[in-house]
């Protein structure tokens, strides 16, 4: 195959062109700002956890505290109660009893009114510990709203540098000879480079330095005649940077 020298080497702008979709596709796979993004809807997704088991403990350590309450009501009434049949009674035996009955009754409340505080100080902790966790939560609610916003904003300028890029690619195939494309897309799919410049002796398609053997072929070819990269085997173009 033949090409002029100057079609050849407009070449590299589409392999450029090629580098630069493939750069861009890559991007928007491992966008940093949808990476960032992905963190915080899991952090936020812990956060909902834990705010859920809080919320979990916090309401059973509410039950606790109204059944103490109903404890501590339950025994106030019996020692109201006892009060009142004492204050009644004309037995000396039974003013005893219902004395006797009334220390036990105010030891048990005694008791009943240190788990009510300590069940209370219990509560306190899991409320704070709640609202701490909710607060976080809205944080992370305002922090993804923000990244969301980003990782949208970075995907446009993505997009419309692409359209910009294919846009460009487009016109310069059209503008180049279609066997030419065609050896060079067909060279691409195989290989990964489509063109490759050679520069002072170095193949830029895979960094490696043509032989000697290689070299001499390279020279003894007409200019446009359309070669192959003996190691990267994308089409090799030759400028007057090539060292032949």
């Amino acid at each position: 195959m033949k090409a002029a020298p100057e079609i050849q080497e407009r070449l590299l702008e589409l392999e450029a062109h090629d580098r630069r979709l493939a750069q861009l596709a890559k991007l928007e796979r491992e966008l940093p700002e949808r990476v960032a993004l992905d963190a915080l809807v899991v952090e936020r997704s812990e956060a909902r956890a834990d705010l859920a088991s809080t919320n979990g403990a916090l309401d059973d350590t509410r039950t606790e505290l109204r059944r103490t309450e109903d404890d501590v009501e339950v025994v106030e009434a019996r020692i109201r109660r006892d009060d009142e049949r004492l204050m009644a009674s004309s037995s000396a035996k039974d003013a005893t009893a219902f004395e006797h009955e009334i220390v036990s009754l105010r030891k048990r409340l005694g008791d009943l009114e240190e788990i009510e505080l300590a069940v209370m100080e219990r509560v306190e902790e899991h409320e704070a510990a709640a609202a701490a966790i909710r607060a976080r939560v809205e944080a992370l609610d305002a922090a993804i709203t923000e990244a969301e916003a980003a990782a949208a904003g970075a995907l446009d300028r993505i997009a419309a540098e692409r359209g910009q890029v294919a846009a460009a690619r487009t016109a310069l195939v059209a503008a180049l000879p279609s066997e030419l494309v065609d050896l060079y897309e067909r060279q691409r799919a195989r290989y990964g480079v489509g063109a490759s410049l050679l520069r002072r002796g170095v193949s830029e398609g895979s960094g490696v330095a043509l032989s000697g053997d290689d070299l001499a072929k390279v020279r003894s070819a007409a200019p446009d005649d359309v070669l192959l990269c003996p190691s990267s085997e994308a089409i090799l173009i030759r400028t007057g940077e090539s060292g032949l």
